[in-house]
Parts: structure tokens; sequence; C-alpha cells
């Protein structure tokens, strides 16, 4: 491990740390809201990946061991380490965030803004999806079995429209219009028809897909 994967590791641990307590201590009466601003909030990850020199380091020792923490924390724990962040809502959301991380720095750890595009659509977009869904949602419809709202997946394109070009002007990359707004499509379309947390997994991998493929024509 080199130096600046070690400070990586320390951003990484301290930035979810801070988060963590921030939600247990000041939102507490809050859970739903409470998790929700984790997801979001952990979503600022993807501007601490250029520290990471060596793939190892990021998806073995910053991503994957959150796949174990996030499911001990969660509801389905053998042990019972609840926590109101993941017990709330879907139990295993943040496990799945931490999955398509993990398997997102296996594949394109050269390609850092490529993890960045599937982190942005799971933490910005679905998280914003949620919270404004649930706030202002008036316009509801339930596709395969979670109830969404028009008013949720209209902000869900919106915030990823933004969301995405920053992430490109960070990292230096072409902006597109037509990639993003292509980008912002599917995942909203995806996070609008897939029940059960799995649009942390759908979203985030079609976001990535569609980036690619996009980008090739």
């Amino acid at each position: 491990m080199v130096q600046s994967d070690l400070l990586g590791l320390i951003f990484v641990y301290g930035y979810v740390a801070i988060l963590l307590l921030v939600s247990e201590k000041l939102l507490s009466k809050y859970p739903t809201f409470s998790r929700k601003f984790v997801h979001i909030m952990v979503g600022n990850v993807l501007f601490i990946l250029p520290i990471f020199a060596t793939m190892e380091a990021m998806a073995f020792l910053a991503a994957a061991p959150f796949v174990v923490l996030t499911f001990l924390m969660s509801p389905h724990s053998p042990i019972k380490l609840n926590h109101k962040v993941s017990s709330s809502g879907h139990g295993l959301g943040l496990v799945y965030y931490a999955i398509a991380w993990t398997i997102l720095a296996l594949f394109f750890f050269d390609q850092p803004w490529i993890i960045a595009v599937g982190i942005a659509a799971m933490s910005y977009g679905d998280g914003l999806a949620s919270l404004i869904g649930q706030k202002f949602g008036k316009h509801k419809y339930n596709l395969l079995g979670d109830i969404k709202s028009i008013e949720g997946s209209l902000a869900m394109f919106l915030v990823l429209i933004f969301a995405l070009s920053g992430v490109l002007i960070y990292y230096g990359q072409p902006i597109n219009a037509l990639t993003i707004i292509m980008v912002s499509l599917v995942a909203t379309l995806l996070e609008g028809i897939t029940p059960k947390g799995l649009d942390n997994l759908t979203a985030c991998f079609g976001a990535v897909a569609t980036f690619i493929l996009v980008g090739m024509l």
C-alpha cells in the first residue's frame, strides 16, 4: 500500500464515520430522512477516488468492507447490530450501494469518472428522488411492487443532469449533452421500475452502461 492509498482510506472511513455520527446524534428523530441523508451524502466519496493509487486498496480496503459493515447494520444481520440509518426503509439499500462501488472499482479503477457516474446515480439521483417523492409526490405510480412518484422521478432526472455535468467537469472529461441526458433518463427509468431497494444496483449499473455505450457512438 502506498501513501496515497492510506490517505484515501483515512478520508473514506473518516468521512463515513462523521456521516453516521451526524445521522445518529442529530437526525435520530427522523430515521427515514437520516437514512437518506447518509445515502445522498456518502456519494461525495466520488471526489475521493483520485487519491487512490491502486485498485486493490480502493476495491478491497475502501469499498468491500462496507458490504459486510452495512449488512451487519441491517435488519437482516445475524448479530442484530442495528443502526437507524440502515434499519429504516429498505434495510439492504446501503449494502447494494457498497456492492456496486466494489464492482465498479474492480472494473473501472483506471477510469474513476465512470465509477463516479454510477455513484452519482445511486446516491444523489436515487436518494433525492426518494426525498422529493415523499415530500412532494402527489402523482403516484406502482409498476413492479414499489410506490414511486412522478415528482420524485422528475427530480432525479434533473438532479442527475447537473450532478453528472459536475462529475465530468471535476474529472476533466468532455461534456456531451446527449450522453448526460441519456444516462439521466435511463437511470431514472430504472429507479422507477425497480422494487425492494434494488434500484441502487439498477440505476447505478444502468447509468454506467449507458454512459459507456452512448460514448461509443
